[in-house]
């Protein structure tokens, strides 16, 4: 009993051997980004099975732009988990406790933002994007119930974040699978019984993404040997408003200039038919699964810097670092071998179009390899960001993503047109997308070993402030 208490407390990453602690941590996290992936993806099967492949079509256009204008929560989430992590290392109870208290006011705020101002840019955005009129109101419908609902989605990544944070990854895995099942036995509910096309999966995932929520703040309520969550702390503090925003910031610009990217891509990817549109909705479905593990460690990371940063502990930094990316590359190697091998298993999942199955494994083995370098890239910049250096990232993914990949797809689209092709071949989308992960893997690398992010640690400014 004692056991399964632990698993779900806040746990200490100061402590203990470097790699058995990211991966005690890691293994929980990637399971819940597993589980978070099948939100997607269920969408995806039961609207590619039950509606047809211009509905899949539909549900992939939709994606980048629901990313671009959920980015302020990604932000918030990320300058809240650096910031918890470092208190809860330092053991400074009052200052994380009015940290939690800040995020939860903060994220209220931003709900309110997307959620007035969601609906009113998705059909502009779309239009601007060529969204191909056979599939355009479905995409509105889409994006204007997940922007209704978006306080779930922000509450559930703030306060999963500062679990996190604390350590506790299992708890918010538990709850992320809960609602993972809710989310598929309403998606079936709604698009099968009644009727409701793609908005019923939008709905469904909203649903199954407030619950999740709710059950992240019961669980914040009983961590009170911690740090308080009481009236008092449910306030805005300016000043911790101030670095939350200023870490978070960064990371907050780095997803959406990624979003931004793949819009721009989008539209690309739009010229090249529904077909195209479809093949790229099942790969980076796929994809979403194969970017996991990098993803997971990268997180775990940022977690075991923070706490060690904040405990004065460098040289388990340097140790973990060293574990951490050792595990991520063999973990991506394995993925990247299964997915050459296997793909055309995995893509027969989402439709029975044998063209649409040929075209998406074909394109899925251009990315492969990528992941392996991806997986480099998640983990360094988890280490920097634990670390309070968010800018570098946020640089590092600008000169990848708008940089080279945006001009080398239209480049490679414009140099491959022909008859057969007018508008280009789509394979340029996807080797665009395999050269920005190879050298965004190089210069992280190389960034990370000049040592700029070692003189940015928060826990100069933090043990002040505890001393204080």
């Amino acid at each position: 009993m004692a056991r399964i208490k632990e698993l779900f407390a806040a746990r200490d990453m100061t402590q203990g051997t470097p790699w058995k602690r990211i991966v005690e941590f890691t293994i929980p996290l990637l399971l819940g980004n597993v589980a978070q992936q099948f939100y997607n993806t269920a969408d995806s099967i039961i609207v590619g099975r039950y509606i047809g492949d211009n509905a899949l079509a539909a549900v992939g256009s939709a994606g980048p732009i629901l990313n671009l204008l959920l980015v302020l929560f990604v932000g918030i989430a990320v300058g809240a988990g650096i910031m918890v992590s470092q208190y809860f290392g330092a053991k400074d109870r009052e200052n994380l406790s009015r940290t939690i208290g800040t995020c939860i006011i903060l994220t209220a705020f931003t709900s309110i933002i997307i959620m007035v101002v969601g609906p009113l840019l998705s059909r502009p955005l779309l239009e601007l994007l060529n969204t191909p009129p056979s599939i355009i109101d479905w995409c509105t419908g889409y994006l204007n119930i997940f922007f209704l609902g978006s306080a779930g989605f922000s509450y559930y990544n703030i306060l999963a974040g500062a679990l996190r944070g604390l350590g506790d990854s299992v708890s918010a895995l538990i709850f992320l699978l809960l609602s993972t099942v809710l989310n598929i036995i309403l998606d079936i509910v709604f698009v099968a019984y009644f009727n409701m096309g793609v908005p019923g999966v939008a709905l469904a995932t909203v649903i199954a993404q407030a619950v999740s929520a709710i059950l992240c703040l019961m669980k914040l309520l009983n961590m009170k040997e911690h740090f308080d969550l009481n009236w008092s702390m449910l306030k805005i503090d300016p000043e911790l408003s101030r670095k939350i925003i200023k870490l978070g910031l960064p990371s907050g610009l780095t997803q959406a200039i990624f979003s931004l990217a793949m819009i721009t891509v989008q539209s690309l990817t739009n010229s090249f038919g529904e077909m195209v549109i479809a093949a790229n909705v099942i790969i980076m479905r796929v994809d979403g699964f194969a970017m996991m593990p990098n993803f997971s460690f990268g997180n775990a990371m940022t977690t075991f810097t923070g706490q060690n940063v904040g405990a004065k502990r460098l040289d388990r930094v340097d140790e973990g670092t060293k574990h951490g990316t050792a595990i991520a590359v063999g973990v991506s190697t394995a993925i990247t071998i299964l997915l050459l091998f296997f793909g055309h298993h995995l893509m027969r999942v989402f439709t029975d179009t044998p063209e649409l199955v040929t075209f998406s494994v074909r394109m899925l083995r251009i990315l492969a390899v990528g992941y392996i370098a991806v997986a480099v890239t998640q983990c360094l910049s988890g280490v920097m960001r634990g670390a309070g250096d968010t800018m570098t990232p946020m640089w590092i993914s600008l000169i990848t993503t708008v940089g080279l990949r945006v001009p080398v797809a239209y480049g490679l689209a414009y140099l491959t047109r022909s008859e057969v092709h007018p508008t280009g071949r789509p394979e340029s989308v996807f080797i665009s997308l395999l050269i920005s992960w190879t050298l965004g893997s190089l210069i992280t690398l190389a960034f990370f070993r000049r040592g700029a992010w070692r003189a940015k640690e928060l826990t100069r400014s933090a043990g002040r402030e505890v001393k204080a």
